[in-house]
């Protein structure tokens, strides 16, 4: 603390101090380093810029993809630097995509000489509209009914395998292909941009959409599930000829911008590059009606007392050898039938849930209730199913929960005439008491081949083994059962079957008593 007792010192002597010693720190540096001993390669190598590159994401820039993916239709010029290319589509054309291999030599050595298989989508851009998929999706559906959002040209397109387009999924196709040979696919697009907008009253601005393709190779169980390589881009759907106009009107704008004003636009390109994208979430869901490009077999299956309700109706297996006469199979049938409950449980695990999901046709929303139980699904209420799902979803998901079922126009009653027993009990006078057993059968058209269906569904039969269906009127007649005989039809009426052979031909009779 000597040094506090000196005289103080001026302003101005301590300034002119601290400027010389500043100056001579400065001189310092350049004595020590000079101009040839200084090198940024030093200076990045020093601990602390290191630890931050480590930080930072790979340069993606000089990465080789895999798979390169080229839609062969020209970007708008109208697009700024910096933004992602969009490209116009006429609704219905084809276009090509290529589909090439970047591999290096060496590179996944496990997919030479096999096949790939590759998932062509036309998906929403919008965030918004991306959530709500399912719903817009199935309002395209209900408004275009038997109509595809996207569809292959198988004819010209070239080295694809095994091409599937599945009824469920409408904006999605698939195929297999070799990396090794020359592929392209031609894919169409049936849907337009101004379909999914708000307001459609003419002149609206159309919503883009994404064309994105997942590719996978096969696992060790020989599916193709193991993801390799995805790329997307930008289109906008017009209606024919549509595409052409616009483009064109892109065009004469930028040439009436100025030169400087150019400059911030990318140029239009005649192909498009599809960019690396990340893969789409891929959801699971039953295959119900699989289409001819699928490698699928007919499913048998056993007939049992809800298969004739309104909410179980399969269609009826047609066999194509060994006819049994139908007093067998119904006596076969009416012994063997169980009652098999299809709603869901509370004490069903997040497993069962899954399952049921399923075969109720709400796979589309199996992610959202991955952790659902049994419980907590029917926990939900009318108003929460609705929020989730949307409305037409919601209102089927929460009557499928409540076990609401729609109640037939007409149910009737039959029971085979071979299996009548009487009971071991006896009324008051000493007669012995018959025992019969019914099974229900469910009618919506009200019509005679809707009937003959059902009862070949019972029978396990072809409805063409069923050549005519009688009821058996006064005094023992028998009178051919018709549309509007059945329309007639007292609800819950009992009948017992007989079957009769027909003499020209090897079908046989129903007769209703």
């Amino acid at each position: 603390m000597a040094w506090a007792l000196k005289l103080p010192l001026t302003d101005e002597v301590i300034e002119s101090g601290l400027v010389q010693d500043f100056d001579a720190s400065l001189s310092g540096i350049g004595q020590e380093l000079g101009a040839g001993a200084y090198s940024m390669s030093d200076v990045l190598a020093l601990p602390i810029f290191k630890q931050e590159e480590s930080n930072l994401p790979p340069d993606s820039e000089n990465k080789i993809l895999p798979f390169q993916y080229v839609l062969c239709a020209a970007t708008s010029p109208a697009v700024k630097l910096h933004d992602e290319t969009l490209t116009y589509l006429n609704q219905g054309q084809s276009y090509e995509i290529r589909m090439l291999d970047n591999r290096k030599i060496g590179e996944l050595p496990e997919i030479t000489g096999k096949m790939v298989k590759s998932i062509i989508r036309v998906v929403f851009h919008d965030r918004r509209l991306q959530y709500t998929e399912h719903q817009q999706l199935e309002g395209w559906r209900w408004n275009r009914p038997g109509d595809r959002i996207l569809d292959l040209d198988i004819p010209l397109s070239v080295g694809i395998i095994d091409p599937r387009s599945n009824p469920t999924q409408l904006n999605t196709v698939e195929f297999l292909w070799d990396p090794s040979k020359r592929t392209s696919v031609f894919i169409q697009v049936h849907c337009i941009s101004t379909e999914f907008t708000m307001r459609k009253h003419g002149g609206e601005k159309g919503v883009p959409f994404r064309v994105q393709i997942d590719t996978f190779k096969e696992n060790e169980s020989s599916e193709y599930t193991e993801h390799l390589h995805s790329a997307s881009c930008q289109i906008k759907v017009f209606k024919p000829k549509g595409a052409d106009r616009k483009q064109k009107t892109d065009r004469e704008k930028m040439e009436k911008r100025a030169p400087q004003e150019k400059e911030k636009y990318q140029p239009s390109y005649e192909t498009t590059i599809l960019t690396e994208c990340s893969p789409w979430p891929e959801v699971t869901y039953v295959n119900n009606s699989p289409s001819p490009g699928f490698n699928s077999t007919h499913n048998s299956f056993s007939i049992s007392e809800g298969n004739g309700s309104p909410s179980h109706q399969p269609e009826p297996v047609i066999p194509t050898a060994d006819v049994t006469p139908p007093g067998h199979i119904i006596g076969q049938f009416f012994g063997e039938a169980t009652q098999k409950s299809t709603n869901l449980l509370p004490t069903a695990t997040p497993q069962d849930a899954q399952q049921w999901l399923l075969r109720n046709r709400f796979s589309p929303f199996s992610r959202l209730f991955t952790n659902f139980s049994g419980a907590d699904l029917l926990k939900l209420t009318r108003e929460d199913v609705i929020q989730i799902c949307g409305p037409a979803d919601g209102i089927r998901l929460f009557n499928a929960l409540k076990g609401r079922v729609v109640r037939p126009r007409l149910t009737i009653y039959v029971c085979q005439e071979s299996q009548q027993s009487p009971d071991q009990s006896k009324h008051e006078n000493g007669d012995a008491a018959a025992f019969f057993v019914y099974h229900a059968i469910y009618l919506e058209e009200l019509t005679a081949t809707e009937l003959t269906e059902k009862i070949a569904q019972l029978f396990n039969i072809s409805p063409r083994q069923i050549n005519q269906i009688f009821k058996q009127g006064p005094t023992g007649i028998h009178v051919l059962v018709s549309d509007e005989m059945i329309q007639n039809f007292q609800d819950e009426v009992c009948f017992v079957l007989d079957t009769m052979k027909d003499e020209t031909s090897d079908g046989y009779h129903i007769i209703l008593k």
